[in-house]
């Protein structure tokens, strides 16, 4: 009886995937609305960030007449994943917080640690570059609504 309850109640592999997708979906829209709106008021356009994500990834294509547009497609590929793996961590190491305000602020932490990782480890490495396009202030903010919107919509999954 205990098992079948827990497994009722356990979020499947298909609501955990559904959860990640709109959570990275929802991130990765807000940190693009925010880059752009952050860019247009200091007077730059948001295109070299995009670009630099091409940069970032695919070195040999930074000066296609494409590599705006993958940018954006690599940045939502990667807010995706990132939106499935926190739904799978959070669901797996951390069940019974789904919907809770603790599990809201262990995803604003984890996408605080990732963006740590992300500018004070990876993108010093791979690509210097890229850590001078957006001021550290704004990318913060940044990959902080991304975790904002990924645990409203993680609470509205819970929820429904």
């Amino acid at each position: 009886m205990q098992q079948i309850m827990t497994q009722s109640v356990a979020p499947n592999r298909r609501s955990l995937l559904t959860a990640g997708l709109w959570a990275g979906l929802a991130g990765g829209a807000a940190e693009i609305a925010w880059i752009a709106i952050y860019r247009g008021l200091v007077g730059s356009g948001s295109a070299d960030v995009a670009r630099g994500i091409t940069e970032t990834v695919f070195p040999s294509l930074a000066n296609a007449s494409y590599s705006v547009a993958l940018g954006l497609v690599i940045h939502m590929v990667l807010a995706i994943g990132l939106g499935i793996a926190a739904a799978y961590f959070v669901a797996r190491v951390f069940p019974k917080l789904a919907g809770s305000w603790t599990e809201f602020a262990m995803i604003l932490g984890i996408l605080v640690c990732v963006w740590s990782m992300n500018f004070f480890v990876i993108l010093p490495i791979v690509n210097p570059a890229f850590v001078t396009i957006v001021p550290y202030g704004a990318s913060f903010v940044s990959k902080t609504l991304f975790g904002l919107f990924a645990a409203l919509v993680f609470r509205r999954a819970a929820r429904a």
